[in-house]
């Protein structure tokens, strides 16, 4: 038997999960149990790449099927009536509060930000159709991509030419608030376009690592407009303010009776999330921490469906979705040589900001800066916030990486995942073979009285009774290929007009490894 290594690679080659996790199922009716195998799920590929792929060709099929459809999708069930854009924007105001119960300062803009035309927001999602003089009609679409402004100049292999100068704490901050800024766009988008512009992004690092965003966006918009929307949106973060911290040795500490964090030389109490907030309320001079903007650098395309192009653009939109931020995964090699020490320093000094700000009102490092978190209790760390928008492998952005608009398609991924198992099912059922049965063991299953009819309980391989790593994988690919094999003859049996979803749709359509 050859060892879990090269069992892995195995597994890895022929598209099986390589971290398989094993459920133990018991019917509490019948009293049989058996070991059910369920993929991991990851989205990396350095955790498991055949998952990582699979996930990354469902977002394919989800990009291409939203792209350029010429019927409304239905409104999701979730949509707010009362919301015809679909996106639970607010007013033009700024918040001081990005939870619950937030604040509104102002619905004025600002000074030096160009005005924008403001059009009532139609139920209509898809974009215009042009006649050509040949009569031949067109609903092409657009692929955009927007950047952030410059921090300092960069080389070409996008570490900064002088580090000391680089500004680091805007990089920081304006990566944490980077999807507030994008709401913002798609706000004002629809906004200045009067339809209900429907998209699917990805967030990506540049070179220099500052995230961008490449947005596939139904409907032809007008250059000159898109690029007004781009230099007029902005977002203004009314936090207190973040220019020195004022603690960094002695760290305030946190006191029971107060049920508060207090200064640990003075006792005194820190001011509370609210009450910094009330303090800028109240200061009619005060300015916000932080202000982000779009870069001035925006590439516009347009994309006819059905083209070379739409797939390049789609593949162009989903390459990077199973790397991780700081994956080096803008070499030329695709990562495989070692990073330079200029671009480890780079991420360094990027990754030290990132850990110190605050990425929102509840994180801990407000302590810094001797105000309580919202929500504070004890055990509290700067520093040590949970949020992985802090984590070197994030490097700012905490939030998703594919950000994609409630009527895309009007489904969910779940449900794309099912018309992709349904596709396998329909051309295997016509070649007369019949698939396991996926709700044989369903979770919502009851007893007579009520109660969970089947028991799941987690398994590792190597537990008394249980099977090994080697014997897992390996029977996850002789089944593998045995589903490969099946799907190959009934497509050929079905005739050249059956679908084909490439080599992972057998894995979307079973739930084993």
């Amino acid at each position: 038997m050859p060892d879990d290594a090269t069992l892995r690679e195995l597994a890895a080659a022929k598209g099986v999960c390589v971290r398989p996790i094993l459920q133990h199922v018991t019917d509490t009716m019948t009293g049989a149990s058996r070991t059910v195998v369920i993929r991991c799920g990851a989205t990396r590929a350095k955790v498991c790449p055949s998952c990582a792929d699979a996930a990354r060709r469902l977002r394919i099929q989800q990009c291409r099927e939203g792209w350029h459809l010429t019927d409304d999708p239905p409104r999701p069930e979730t949509a707010d009536p009362d919301d015809p854009a679909g996106d639970g924007a607010d007013d033009d105001g700024d918040q001081a509060d990005d939870e619950t119960g937030r604040r509104v300062r102002s619905t004025r803009r600002r000074q030096d930000a160009p005005d924008l035309p403001r059009l009532a927001v139609s139920d209509r999602t898809t974009g215009r159709v042009f006649t050509s003089q040949d009569g031949k009609t067109y609903r092409p679409s657009m692929f955009v991509t927007l950047t952030l402004p410059s921090y300092g100049r960069v080389t070409g292999e996008g570490v900064p030419v002088d580090p000391s100068s680089y500004d680091y704490r805007r990089a920081a901050l304006d990566a944490m608030h980077f999807p507030k800024l994008m709401d913002r766009f798609w706000q004002n988008l629809r906004r200045a376009t009067g339809y209900s512009v429907q998209y699917f992004a990805t967030v990506e690092p540049q070179r220099r690592l500052a995230p961008h965003l490449h947005a596939a966006i139904r409907g032809a918009i007008p250059r000159k407009l898109l690029k007004q929307v781009v230099a007029a949106t902005y977002h203004q973060v009314w936090w207190p303010q973040l220019d020195d911290p004022a603690y960094t040795d002695v760290l305030p500490a946190w006191d029971e009776l107060a049920h508060a964090y207090v200064d640990s030389q003075t006792g005194a109490v820190l001011p509370s999330w609210d009450e910094a907030l009330d303090t800028l309320d109240d200061d009619p001079d005060a300015t916000p921490a932080h202000v982000i903007r779009a870069g001035t650098q925006v590439d516009i395309q347009g994309v006819i469906a059905g083209t070379p192009q739409a797939d390049r653009v789609i593949g162009y939109l989903t390459k990077y979705l199973t790397k991780s931020i700081t994956d080096p995964l803008h070499d030329d090699n695709d990562g495989e040589a070692p990073i330079s020490a200029a671009r480890r320093a780079h991420i360094d000094r990027l990754a030290d900001e990132v850990r110190w700000l605050p990425c929102s009102p509840t994180c801990a490092n407000w302590l810094r800066y001797g105000v309580q978190p919202k929500d504070a209790k004890g055990g509290m760390e700067p520093g040590r916030c949970g949020s992985k928008a802090h984590d070197r492998d994030h490097l700012g952005l905490g939030g998703r990486r594919v950000l994609v608009s409630r009527r895309w398609t009007g489904k969910t991924l779940d449900q794309h995942r099912a018309d992709r198992a349904a596709v396998v099912r329909a051309v295997l059922a016509e070649a007369g073979i019949e698939m396991d049965d996926h709700d044989e063991l369903p979770a919502t299953a009851t007893t007579p009285d009520g109660r969970p009819r089947f028991v799941w309980t987690v398994t590792h391989p190597g537990d008394v009774d249980g099977p090994t790593y080697a014997r897992l994988i390996a029977h996850a690919i002789a089944q593998r290929q045995r589903w490969r094999t099946q799907y190959e003859n009934a497509k050929t049996r079905a005739g050249p007009a059956s679908p084909d979803l490439s080599a992972t749709t057998t894995q979307a359509a079973a739930p084993a490894a």
